[in-house]
Formats: structure tokens, C-alpha cells, sequence
């Protein structure tokens, strides 16, 4: 927007004080201070004008747990200092992508957006992928698995699935709220997935 433009007459956009919104600026002056400049501008809507202090942004890293199905580790993410992260943000790290999913500041308190700079630990789930945690029950025998697919593949209580070769049948799904029998959940909300033989007939008919 602003080639072929004087520099007093150049427009740009910011957040003006009095539309409470972004709008354009008619630039009047500029000022250089150390890497950055301060900017007096005039809002395009309200005439308000206002100075703008401009400085680049440092980069910092930020204390990260990374969750890759039943596994987390403790990381460093690097961002800048002054960059908006919210929940539900994807990023890559390792060449793997994260979502993330808690941002805690130095007292664990939790929000849904979070400057760089208030981050005291960001959490973030594997979303390119997820390992789903199997607990298979024959009778009194049971023994444990995991299978890797895509995070929003959808498990259904009551279905068949194969694994291993062997036919099973997903008696209960468990979230990170508790156990359901009935309904369906993404992989990426999943917990464990219990199942048991097609023939198994427990309390819940699910064999029917």
C-alpha cells in the first residue's frame, strides 16, 4: 500500500484508541529510535491521531510439553516475544506437527490466548498423526496395543474393528473426562479404546 507513495503521505494500518478497531493511517512523521521508530498517524475514520511505537520483536523460548500419543516430553519453541498464540494453533517442530492445547502462565493459571513474552508453559498434542492406546480382553486374559492413524478418524462403541488379525469389538472408549460405552470420539480425544471378542456378551449387549 505504500509504493509510489511520499512518506507523509504513505497509509498503513493499525488499531486506533478511539474506533477500538483496525483502520487506516495517514502516517504524519517518523522517528527512528535504536532498531525500532515511533510513528505519529492519523486515523482515516475518526481523525484521531495518535503515536505508534514500533519495535521488533525478540525472540524468546518457551518452556513446552508435546504430547505424541501416550508419550510427552519437555521441549524449548522458540517465538517472539511479542506474537499472540491461542488455542487450537498448529506449528512445526522437529518436523512434526503440534496443537496446541493449554497455555499456563507462572501460575498455572490457563487462557485461551496468550502473548509470547506471559507464557510460562505452553502444551501442545502431536496433530498430524495420533497413537491410540488398545487394551484387548479374551475372558480373563488382556493384554495392550496401539494403533497409529490419522487424529480425526472416528471409533464407534459397538463396532468391529480388526487388530492383529483378530476380529474386536470396542466395548467402551475412555476420554480424558472418563469412560463412555456408547458414542463416538475422535482419535485425537481418545485415551483407550477397550475391546473385547465379537462374541463377548457383557452387561451392555453389545454383541447383539
Amino acid at each position: 500500500m505504500e509504493e509510489h507513495l511520499d512518506e507523509e503521505e504513505s497509509v498503513d494500518v493499525a488499531e486506533c484508541a478511539s474506533c477500538a478497531n483496525f483502520t487506516e493511517h495517514q502516517v504524519l512523521r517518523r522517528v527512528m529510535k535504536g532498531e525500532g521508530e515511533d510513528v505519529l498517524a492519523r486515523c482515516q475514520v475518526c481523525n484521531t491521531v495518535q503515536t505508534l511505537h514500533l519495535r521488533p520483536s525478540l525472540p524468546i523460548m518457551i518452556n513446552s510439553i508435546l504430547s505424541d500419543g501416550p508419550d510427552s516430553f519437555n521441549s524449548k519453541i522458540e517465538a517472539d516475544d511479542d506474537e499472540e498464540i491461542h488455542l487450537g494453533d498448529v506449528f512445526e517442530h522437529e518436523e512434526i506437527l503440534y496443537k496446541v492445547t493449554r497455555l499456563d502462565d507462572s501460575d498455572s493459571r490457563s487462557a485461551k490466548k496468550r502473548i509470547g513474552a506471559e507464557i510460562s508453559t505452553l502444551w501442545a498434542v502431536r496433530c498430524d498423526k495420533t497413537i491410540v492406546r488398545l487394551t484387548m480382553t479374551d475372558g480373563e486374559e488382556s493384554h495392550s496395543s496401539t494403533l497409529e492413524c490419522a487424529p480425526d478418524r472416528v471409533f464407534t462403541c459397538g463396532t468391529i474393528m480388526e487388530i492383529e488379525g483378530l476380529r474386536w469389538r470396542i466395548r467402551a472408549i475412555h476420554t480424558g473426562k472418563g469412560r463412555t460405552l456408547r458414542g463416538k470420539r475422535s482419535a485425537i480425544d481418545i485415551r483407550r479404546i477397550y475391546l473385547h471378542p465379537p462374541r463377548y456378551r457383557g452387561r451392555d449387549n453389545y454383541s447383539r
